[in-house]
């Protein structure tokens, strides 16, 4: 079993703040991301929506689609309304063989409130919970039967944020549903990636490497920052760079037979963490441990 090393643009350009990279080019982040060592690279607002102009770029620096957000609002819509809006998204990515997509609840969302605390985030009642549930086992079945598999994004500031929410979701929903697993993301929300891991290993199909910066982390949290506001501080960094151990998961990795992408994703401001710099800091980190786990990493 091996893994593929892959990066989200959200460092050189982040599609919820335009003006944080908005001048740098999709060019300068695909040569960036190649360059420091990555093979795939999940999608970003400045991509090609159609795969005859995309797949050509991604060729260009040898980097593969290795999957991208959706935000869907399944908590309004029905199956079928958001059915879809799904489908321009689900076109690209099958035809770039993306191996699945990125997929969040952003309906009520504050993460891109600056005025809005951490603490304010929604929550979905019982009622409410099991018709999501419902729904998104609806899609999770939809994209299985399209050969491309939802792998929810538990995220801050979202219904589905915490160990337990992603704990009940996965307890309460389909097999076709699977997790991206975002350490960073379960670290903020006082969640365990190791324990999550353990107990749905046949579901995570899919995983972020995000770190954090312990001082800004305690600060977000004990003075219940905006999500935006906690980013634009430096909550989030690339591995090696926070305070996240990752030698005990990857050595959890290699025992459970993980196969997949693992994917450092770190949104920062490009004018205070240079996107290529920080890029290499974290592909030299994952290598290094991955090297130190046993865990063979795939080249092509």
């Amino acid at each position: 079993m091996s893994v593929k090393l892959g990066i989200a643009p959200i460092a050189w350009s982040n599609d919820d703040m335009p003006e944080l990279g908005g001048d740098t080019s999709l060019e300068q982040c695909l040569s960036e991301a190649s360059e420091a060592g990555f093979k795939g690279i999940e999608s970003g607002g400045k991509f090609p929506k159609t795969s005859k102009e995309l797949i050509p770029i991604l060729n260009k620096y040898n980097l593969k689609l290795c999957s991208g957000w959706y935000g869907a609002n399944l908590r309004k819509n029905t199956f079928e309304e958001e059915k879809l809006k799904i489908q321009n998204q689900l076109k690209l990515f099958q035809d770039c063989k993306a191996p699945c997509m990125v997929f969040a609840e952003v309906y009520g969302s504050i993460q891109g409130d600056p005025n809005i605390n951490l603490s304010k985030r929604p929550r979905m009642d019982l009622e409410e919970s099991k018709k999501y549930y419902k729904k998104i086992s609806e899609m999770g079945k939809y994209l299985e039967d399209q050969d491309m598999p939802l792998a929810y994004h538990h995220h801050m500031g979202t219904c589905i944020e915490s160990e337990e929410d992603t704990r009940r979701l996965l307890e309460n929903t389909d097999g076709s549903v699977k997790l991206t697993l975002d350490t960073g993301h379960m670290l903020f929300a006082k969640g365990d990636s190791l324990k999550i891991y353990k107990e749905f290993k046949e579901r995570i199909i899919h995983i972020h490497c995000k770190d954090m910066r312990k001082n800004v982390l305690d600060n977000s949290l004990n003075y219940d920052y905006s999500f935006r506001q906690a980013f634009l501080e430096g909550a989030f960094t690339v591995p090696g760079d926070g305070c996240i151990d990752y030698e005990p998961f990857f050595d959890l990795l290699k025992e459970q037979n993980y196969s997949g992408w693992l994917v450092v994703e770190a949104e920062q401001d490009p004018a205070k963490a240079n996107p290529f710099e920080y890029a290499k800091i974290g592909y030299k980190y994952l290598i290094e441990t991955l090297k130190s786990a046993n865990l063979e990493i795939e080249n092509n």
